[in-house]
């Protein structure tokens, strides 16, 4: 048996510039029984993570052709020259990609993995594209019930062949020591993330709590450290110029994002847009974060009554809750051992359960 997972091209495989997908694909790997089996197609990169375990396809000299199609196509060429007939094919945020591997490759079981919102993807966004994927691939996997949600609009599931499977995270803390005085936002520096919110929420209150400090972990894109566009750019300057309470590090890798959540006290998720699972908030959880966040899309349902959730979020609302809880030890320790306590994204759990599935679909292969 052989389990073929496609990344989409502008996901890079590497430790130091790995995004939710890489992140959540490397966590399902690393807990697999099946890891003999498993091989991870993506963008050529120079030092990928389990090299063993990855191929990486060099892009094509015709900048118009799909980069996406191409990755899909040499797959299925390599898929197609072998003799082994039990192959598993997952294809991860590009639903548009099946009917093309549909067609080059008979003999397979084929998945689909939703990271983000169905409706807004090509190849998924009608009903009518919704209904064939269902009758086209074996199992639908969404990172959660949010994400489900959209993809069952307007159409029905009768075969329970759509699944959520939350995204696994690996818990780093086990108790509530040695924390600072910091407050947290990690996340691109994109109006979308809310980051400009959180901007304007310290700036209002940072005076009044000069011990603490407040920092920004991110960029405008995955794996840069400057900044790109007038928004990020402007946004930055804004919170540097607030003194010395506040610092900006650009973007971090996974190993060093741990490193800084798990000596901080506080997170701020000021997300405007629907999160459909919400990485940084699992992540914080399993660090012990007390966790102030928007109430959209995904992160409701994985913060749960661990944190402070915000309807309609806008910055002084972010401002008035952080003035409470800073002023407010006992209320932070609480939130921060409920953040600890409760965290259910456990990587070793998601894996074995994505395992299951895949036995259970060879079974009947």
């Amino acid at each position: 048996m052989k389990i073929n997972i496609l990344l989409p091209y502008k996901e890079k495989f590497t430790a130091d510039k790995a995004s939710s997908v890489s992140i959540t694909v490397k966590n399902n790997f690393k807990y697999s029984s099946l890891k003999k089996n498993i091989r991870i197609f993506g963008q050529h990169v120079k030092e990928p993570m389990f090299k063993d375990n990855f191929v990486g396809i060099k892009k094509t000299w015709n900048f118009l052709a799909s980069k996406n199609k191409l990755l899909a196509s040499e797959m299925c060429s390599i898929i197609e020259k072998e003799t082994n007939t039990h192959q598993i094919i997952e294809v991860h945020n590009r639903p548009y990609l099946i009917k093309i591997i549909n067609k080059k490759v008979k003999n397979k079981v084929l998945t689909l993995f939703f990271h983000n919102d169905p409706i807004e993807m090509k190849g998924s966004k009608t009903i009518t594209q919704r209904e064939y994927l269902l009758k086209s691939v074996d199992k639908i996997f969404c990172v959660s019930e949010y994400i489900k949600a959209r993809f069952l609009k307007g159409i029905e599931d009768e075969t329970g062949k759509v699944i959520v499977l939350h995204n696994g995270i690996e818990k780093t803390k086990t108790t509530i020591c040695n924390k600072n005085n910091h407050v947290l936002y990690v996340g691109r520096i994109v109006k979308e993330k809310g980051v400009d919110l959180f901007v304007n929420a310290v700036e209002k209150i940072y005076k009044k709590y000069p011990n603490w400090k407040f920092i920004i972990i991110g960029a405008t894109r995955i794996g840069e450290k400057k900044l790109h566009d007038k928004f990020s750019k402007n946004t930055i300057e804004k919170f540097k110029k607030l003194g010395n309470q506040t610092f900006v590090t650009g973007h971090l890798s996974a190993n060093e994002v741990q490193t800084f959540m798990k000596k901080a006290s506080v997170i701020v998720i000021p997300s405007v847009w629907q999160e459909p699972f919400g990485l940084v908030a699992a992540e914080a959880m399993s660090n012990g974060l007390a966790i102030v966040s928007s109430n959209v899309g995904g992160l409701p349902e994985i913060i749960g009554e661990n944190g402070i959730l915000i309807d309609n979020i806008n910055h002084i609302k972010i401002a008035n809750t952080l003035e409470k809880l800073l002023s407010n030890r006992k209320k932070i320790k609480k939130m921060q051992m409920d953040s600890l306590n409760n965290f259910n994204f456990s990587a070793n759990v998601s894996s074995k359960k994505l395992d299951n599935f895949r036995k259970g679909l060879m079974t009947n292969f």
